[in-house]
């Protein structure tokens, strides 16, 4: 499994970012995608999940700002991250979750850094 994220940058205080993730090496549409973060010093978060047919959870600290989405046919998935906050900054990785309604990944990609200056 090869999950590759790319978008990140840096942006100002309450501009929008969109990250992707392209994924290969695996059945795609059959699985959960996730995006996940880690801020300096802090432990990974759960940032968003999505299923097969569009229907997604999100952690609380981005309900109502980030919006994730994926394209079965592309075997891609994105993230559409509005309202940037500078608690935002992180590395965001795209990963195969454990299974609907987790908030665990199985799989990891390699992360895209997201800087949200003030």
């Amino acid at each position: 499994v090869q999950l590759q994220a790319s978008g990140g940058g840096l942006v100002q205080a309450g501009g929008s970012l969109r990250l992707s993730c392209a994924a290969s090496g695996l059945t795609f549409s059959r699985y959960v995608m996730g995006w996940f973060r880690q801020a300096p010093g802090k432990e990974r978060e759960f940032v968003a999940a999505i299923n097969w047919s569009g229907s997604s959870y999100y952690g609380d600290s981005v309900k109502g700002r980030f919006q994730i989405s994926r394209d079965n046919a592309k075997k891609m998935v994105y993230l559409q991250m509005n309202n940037l906050q500078p608690d935002d900054t992180a590395v965001y990785c795209c990963a195969v979750v454990r299974g609907w309604g987790s908030t665990q990944g199985d799989y990891w990609g390699q992360g895209t850094l997201v800087t949200v200056s003030s």
